[in-house]
């Protein structure tokens, strides 16, 4: 469902040597992870036997009870669907392998085999096994493994590094082993490289100081770097502690992002389960040159892999239960990430108009409206002076009242041009806007898009004939959820000489100013800042109420902002379609909005994401800062008469 997968990692108790009782509890996890309704369920290294018995693998007894072992966790996945991946010693051609038994349907699909077999520090691994390098078989009968089964019948199973498991074309996944995962190139590039979106590692990795944290970030990398889904599962504390301790570390990252970790630092007999989107790891190997090309470096060892193409399986459907879907993709959730975050993105908000203004050796020049987007503009602004070396005087902080302007916010303006250090330009334009309406021919009690409009472009004129007096630069105020629903007046607040907003989204512009406040960056101005982040969202081009209150607030016209810049994020981040989009957006705002609402605004996000690009195809230059950027010369190429049918038609049918 919508490229949904659940996984589970399972970490049984163990006893080294005891493959009865080592089954058994496999088994039980396995049931468990079922009820679940997992995909994938996968256990740790050489889990059958224990990962720690040492010389008892040489002894015929621990082996010959490693093939009951798998024979009755193959036996036992009769009537199953979910591919189950288990760690178990093979002895094959003379030598001794670790291996990692994949199963489904009560059938053996393939044998990944470890490569890069440790043998430095705590581990004395080549002195029982040996490394897949060293196969001189691909592939061996079923029948030659002495596992039995309660059917009769013999076929050939693959065994070695270069295996990828093709599940009834819904997920192609890969499988390595333990220190496979610490090697410069692992299995898992070659087998992501060659398709695979799932990578298994079935692990026996013991715990010393930071070493957690360190496998940790390991993990995230190899998922980043190949574009892929990674599931980590290692042998839990059951394990023996002659010399070492294992934790039952598990973990389950996503394309660089950490999808789920066990608590524990020491643990074991626990199941940890997470939801994947398959569909994220498809999208961004399309958009990304590098990762294809990537497969030329590869050439020779890609058309050596094996892809087992398995049909008829019916996986477990996933429903996204586990997923975690944030309500604000752009805003991470904890306050001391969002403060660095934000405070980072403010960093190259000004590195990039510290740069513009060095070039063109001017003044910035701001429009201020006592609204959050001016205010993070004229904050960047100061802030980029100061880099400079330059007086604060020479910020041109031009406030600009008209019909709709409250006391409010024209008093927050003047408060904080000051708070900064310069004096505020104060320019009226009502007459010269009645003016205009009059020139041509529109009544100004018609309070329309026209009577809008004309104030904004009134401003903007204002802006850019102060900088050609004063040797300034015109900076911009608006952010990326403006510019995705056109929620700006063409060459009025939609045109700068300089952008520095253009890729934060709305609802991290607040958080933007709440950093600056948090981190003190500007004392004089946190009280007034305070006051800006508690005014409603506005344009202010309709007057104001009976009380002088303001009277015209955004998200009543064009909807909540939270709910667009969500819309934005899998759109154009991922490119989820309506329905995908309309499912997750269900399961995060659920609290909030109802089914009709949320399709509500969807329809307007899609109307003015295709009918509102003309204004974006010209948009002024401006750095991106985050993941998601509208630029025409960025992340955003799209025909500006490009027609919408087709998202309109699948958000018709939700």
């Amino acid at each position: 469902m919508y490229d949904f997968l659940r996984a589970a990692a399972c970490v049984p108790d163990v006893k080294p040597g005891d493959v009865e009782y080592n089954v058994s509890k496999i088994l039980e996890k396995l049931n468990e992870a079922c009820e679940y309704k997992a995909a994938v369920i996968a256990f740790p290294e050489l889990s059958v036997t224990g990962y720690t018995c040492q010389d008892l693998f040489f002894q015929d007894t621990l082996l010959e009870g490693a093939k009951k072992g798998i024979s009755d966790i193959l036996n036992a996945t009769y009537g199953r669907n979910e591919i189950i991946v288990v760690g178990a010693p093979l002895k094959l051609s003379g030598r001794l392998y670790n291996g990692a038994f994949v199963m489904n349907k009560g059938k053996l699909l393939g044998i990944s085999i470890k490569t890069f077999i440790p043998n430095h520090h705590e581990f004395y691994e080549k002195r029982w096994f040996s490394s897949a390098r060293s196969l001189d078989v691909s592939a061996v009968e079923f029948s030659e493994l002495g596992i039995s089964s309660t059917e009769e019948y013999d076929y050939k199973i693959p065994v070695g590094n270069n295996i990828i498991y093709d599940i009834d074309s819904k997920i192609k996944f890969g499988v390595e082993i333990c220190e496979d995962l610490w090697a410069p190139v692992s299995p898992s590039n070659i087998l992501a490289t060659g398709g695979a979106e799932l990578i298994i590692n079935i692990s026996a990795s013991n715990e010393t100081i930071a070493k957690r944290d360190y496998r940790k970030q390991l993990v995230k990398q190899q998922s980043a770097s190949n574009i892929c889904e990674y599931l980590y599962v290692s042998a839990g504390a059951t394990e023996s502690t002659q010399d070492l301790i294992f934790s039952g570390h598990c973990i389950m990252a996503e394309n660089g992002a950490l999808l789920n970790e066990n608590r524990d630092f020491i643990a074991s007999d626990y199941i940890m389960i997470a939801d994947m989107d398959l569909g994220k790891i498809r999208h961004d190997r399309l958009v990304s040159t590098t990762f294809a090309d990537s497969k030329d470096m590869l050439y020779d060892e890609i058309n050596s892999i094996v892809t087992l193409k398995v049909a008829d399986i019916d996986i477990p459907d996933c429903d996204g239960e586990y997923l975690i879907v944030p309500k604000k993709p752009f805003i991470p959730a904890s306050k001391s990430k969002r403060v660095k975050r934000c405070s980072e993105i403010f960093d190259m908000q000004v590195a990039g108009l510290v740069k513009r203004l060095s070039v063109t050796n001017s003044k910035p020049v701001v429009g201020v409206s006592g609204g959050m987007d001016s205010t993070l503009t004229l904050l960047v602004a100061a802030r980029a002076l100061e880099k400079l070396k330059r007086d604060s005087s020479e910020l041109i902080a031009i406030t600009m009242p008209a019909f709709g302007t409250s006391d409010r916010t024209y008093n927050n303006s003047l408060e904080l041009i000051k708070a900064l250090g310069t004096e505020p330009r104060i320019i009226d334009i009502k007459d010269s806007c009645i003016q205009h309406l009059k020139d041509i021919g529109h009544d100004t009690k018609t309070k329309d898009v026209t009577y809008e409009n004309v104030q904004a472009r009134e401003r903007t004129q204002v802006l850019m004939d102060v900088a050609n007096k004063e040797n300034g630069l015109v900076v911009g105020t608006g952010d990326l959820s403006e510019l995705a629903l056109g929620w700006c007046t063409y060459n009025g607040d939609q045109m700068s000489m300089y952008g520095v907003n253009g890729s934060i989204p709305k609802t991290l512009v607040r958080w933007m100013i709440d950093s600056i406040v948090e981190s003190d960056i500007f004392p004089d101005a946190n009280d007034v800042l305070r006051d800006i982040l508690d005014t409603p969202i506005s344009p202010e081009l309709l007057p104001p109420d009976e009380n002088g209150e303001i009277s015209q607030k955004t998200e009543d016209a064009v909807g909540p902002y939270e709910l667009h810049d969500f819309f934005i994020y899998y759109s154009l981040r991922y490119g989820f379609g309506p329905s995908k989009i309309f499912y997750l957006a269900k399961k995060a705002f659920k609290e909030e909005y109802t089914e009709e609402v949320i399709k509500k605004w969807m329809t307007m996000y899609y109307k003015r994401l295709f009918s509102q690009q003309f204004k974006r195809s010209c948009m002024p230059d401006g750095v991106k800062v985050g993941s998601v950027s509208m630029s025409p010369r960025g992340d955003l190429r799209m025909p500006s008469d490009a027609s919408a049918a087709l998202w309109m038609k699948e958000v018709e049918s939700l």
